[in-house]
Formats: C-alpha cells, sequence, structure tokens
C-alpha cells in the first residue's frame, strides 16, 4: 500500500469488500481456530497476491473453490491461485487455519494479543488484525464484518457492530456481529470472556456494552451509562454519529490503553478505577469515531488528524458541559509544557513511526485546533470541523487535504500557521494578550 511509516503493511492489487470470520477461541490453551471468507475486486491482472498475517499456521486456501498455493514469509502470506485473476473482477479466498496468537505481540502497548483469565482480547493500533486472522492491513482498504465467535459455554465473544445470532450447542456458543458500515483493519477486535453483556437503545443507536464481570458488578457502569449523551453533545457540534450502533469493551487484559474500535471501543479498566471517572475517555474514544474510524487515515504519518483532533474534542466537550473551558485547557497545556523541549521537538504533522503514540502529537495537536479556532473566529472554526466531517465521510483522508479544506471554508492562507504549528520542531510563538495567534 505505500505507507510512509509501515511500507510492510497492506498489499496492492486488490481491494477488499468483506470479511466474513468464523473463529473459535479455548482460552485453555489459548488455541485460536478460523475460517476467513474475503471478497474481493481486483483492481489489477493478478497471478498471486499477498494477505498480512503474524503466526498461526494455514492450513489451507482456496481461490473462488480452487485449491490455491501459498508461501509465508514474515507476516505475508502469498497466495497463487490455479487460474489468474484478471483486473475488475470479484474473486473469494478461503483461508483455513489456527495456533495459538503470538504472543511477542503483547510485547507492544499499542497492539496485539493480550490473555485474560478467562478468555483474550486481540486489539491494537496501528496494526493487530494480523494476529487473529489473514487480512489486508492498512486503513485505506476498509471492508464490512461478518464475525461468529465460537466460545465454550458461559463465556462471551464480541466484536463490533450488531449481534445478529446467538445460538448455543452442547457445550460450546456462537455469537455473531455484523458491522455493516465498512471499517478500517486496525478497528477490528475480538474479545473472549466471561463478559457481562448489556443490550440497549437511546436516541436511535443500539448499544452493547461489554464488561469482564473479574472486575466487579457495576464496574464503569455510570461512565458507560453516559455514553449517549457524549453521543448528542459531539453530534452538536461535529454532525450526526457516522453509525446507528455503539457500546464499549471493558476487559481484564493487562494492555494499558483505550481504542476507537469501530461501534464499540475497547478500554483498559484502569480508566474506570477508583478516582478515575472514565468520562474523559469515552469521549477521545467516541470522538475517533468521527475523526479517525468514519475519516479514516490514508496513511500513518498523518496520525495527528486522529489524536489531535480527539484530544481536542476533549476539550470541547468539558467546554459544552461547562468543565473547563478549552482556553483555560489550552493555557494549562502551554504552562505545563513551556520548558519541555523534547515536546516541541516532535513535529506532529510528521512524527516518525517511533513518535505515533507520543504525547505530543495528542495535545500539542489539541492546541494546534485551539490557534486556528482563534485565527479564524469560533463560526468559521466549528463550520470548518463539521464540513471536515461530513463532506469527508467514509474516506481515506491527509493532513494536506484539510489544511486545503481549512483554507477554503475560512478564505484565508493558513499555510505559515500550519507549518509552524504541525510540521517545525520548535515552540511557536504567541501573539501579545486578546491578540490573534500570528500567523
Amino acid at each position: 500500500m505505500g505507507d510512509s511509516y509501515f511500507p510492510a503493511n497492506g498489499n496492492g492489487g486488490y481491494d477488499v469488500d468483506n470479511y466474513d470470520l468464523a473463529v473459535r477461541y479455548d482460552p485453555l490453551p489459548g488455541m485460536l481456530g478460523g475460517v476467513a471468507t474475503v471478497t474481493a475486486k481486483a483492481t489489477q491482472d493478478l497471478a498471486r497476491f499477498n494477505l498480512d498475517l503474524v503466526g498461526l499456521t494455514v492450513r489451507e486456501v482456496t481461490v473462488d473453490g480452487a485449491a490455491a498455493r501459498f508461501t509465508r514469509a514474515g507476516q505475508e502470506l502469498e497466495i497463487t491461485p490455479a487460474a489468474g485473476v484478471t483486473k475488475g473482477r470479484n474473486f473469494t479466498v478461503v483461508v483455513r487455519y489456527d495456533g495459538i496468537p503470538d504472543p511477542l505481540l503483547s510485547g507492544s502497548e499499542a497492539r496485539g494479543f493480550f490473555r485474560t483469565l478467562t478468555g483474550a482480547v486481540f486489539v491494537g493500533q496501528p496494526f493487530a488484525a494480523t494476529a487473529w486472522y489473514p487480512v489486508n492491513d492498512h486503513p485505506r482498504d476498509r471492508a464490512t464484518y461478518t464475525v461468529a465467535v465460537d466460545v465454550p459455554a458461559g463465556l462471551t465473544g464480541v466484536s463490533n457492530g450488531a449481534l445478529v445470532d446467538q445460538r448455543s450447542a452442547g457445550n460450546r456458543t456462537v455469537f455473531t456481529w455484523r458491522s455493516d458500515d465498512a471499517m478500517a483493519s486496525y478497528l477490528s477486535t475480538l474479545a473472549v470472556g466471561d463478559f457481562d453483556l448489556k443490550a440497549y437503545s437511546r436516541n436511535g443507536v443500539r448499544y452493547w456494552d461489554a464488561v469482564d464481570r473479574i472486575l466487579g458488578p457495576g464496574y464503569a457502569r455510570a461512565a458507560l451509562d453516559q455514553q449517549p449523551m457524549v453521543l448528542d453533545t459531539l453530534a452538536s457540534m461535529f454532525g450526526p454519529y457516522p453509525f446507528d450502533i455503539g457500546g464499549a469493551i471493558v476487559h481484564s487484559a493487562d494492555a494499558q490503553f483505550a481504542l476507537e474500535t469501530q461501534t464499540r471501543p475497547v478500554y483498559s479498566p484502569k480508566f474506570f478505577a477508583e478516582g478515575g471517572a472514565g468520562v474523559g475517555v469515552i469521549v477521545h474514544e467516541l470522538a475517533h469515531q468521527w475523526f479517525g474510524d468514519n475519516l479514516r487515515l490514508a496513511d500513518w504519518r498523518n496520525i495527528w488528524i486522529n489524536e489531535g483532533f480527539a484530544t481536542y474534542a476533549q476539550w470541547l466537550f468539558n467546554e459544552r458541559t461547562g468543565a473547563q473551558s478549552a482556553d483555560a485547557a489550552f493555557t494549562k497545556a502551554w504552562a505545563d509544557y513551556a520548558d519541555d523541549a523534547e515536546f516541541w521537538a516532535v513535529r506532529i504533522g510528521d512524527p516518525g513511526a517511533q513518535n505515533i503514540f507520543n504525547g505530543a502529537v495528542y495535545v500539542r495537536g489539541a492546541m494546534t485546533l485551539h490557534q486556528l479556532r482563534r485565527v479564524v473566529g469560533d463560526k468559521t472554526f466549528f463550520k470548518v470541523i463539521r464540513s471536515w466531517a461530513t463532506s469527508r465521510a467514509g474516506t481515506a483522508v491527509t493532513i494536506e487535504e484539510f489544511i486545503t479544506h481549512a483554507e477554503t471554508v475560512s478564505g484565508r492562507d493558513l499555510g505559515q500557521f500550519f507549518d509552524v504549528w504541525l510540521f517545525t520542531g520548535v515552540k511557536p510563538t504567541l501573539p501579545g494578550p486578546g491578540g490573534p495567534a500570528a500567523l
């Protein structure tokens, strides 16, 4: 796919339309088995093509029902069909595989496979889907999903989208989840465990919240109950919620992060522990449903248009709900990082692969948007943000496209402003009291 930071991720030559995943997970010994049916369209003539898969053992591959040859090299599953696939043709790949997911993936806080006492969670960024199914693993190739999770009786399997079927037979239960809104592969998730699964509807949105029972009765419930209010508040600024499904997964794994997995963000329990109300992280991950999920990255270099926007959404939410003004949040951040040379050295518009989760991308990212608001004024700023979210819905976007959009809507040349705030590794100079941010 030619990603600037992760050139090995994703594959050209085809576009995936749908993943139909039938997976079986057994916590002891941690065995995952799956049959992945991948429906795609060739964008060029293909004598062979690749999918991404880490670890696991591939048992069989077919293309349009005929046995196909395959080889493995690193994360690459190279498939040679019995007959070539011509450009423009739809084709179906079926991969049967199994194994114990690679524990090395859990070495990174930002991606992978994490075990719990009663199951596991597959979640991560910028890549983790490769830990549990063969995939074209890049945000530019989004697809719809059906995930059927076969688990031991008494456990629950959770994924994205709507729960469309639940069937028990003998000592097994299969939970089938359907995502009709296409999503990037890193936004897909799978969680298995002893979950309290709560289903409800509010304001036209259907929610499924899954909370690991080991955390205790009612854990995180007070925060999760505020999801409808959070969505309504964000929608008042960014336009209608992009989906009709919502919810959350609160697991008990040793994964100390939250992620905006589409329609059902995944949260570490630490965010809801004693002293942590959890609403702030919910705002952040739900804001990503607009900025990061519905509008997705065209390249991981553009991470600011995910994380800067979601962080500023937290400031805006606090302002709208009377907790703290965005001006006050900016002032505090400016003071907190006043003498932090490393913070200002990060070029957040192109931070480098090693820095895509650096705090500067988040906090300086939000500061950039607040300064843009000061430059163009409130009315124009919110018009910029709302029209960006609505006019580019469902597309892969870049920072350069946002800059062009902001200039078009505001009628101003903002090149110098964005160069200072996004692309230079120095601390900007603020204007005098009461003045607009310097261009």
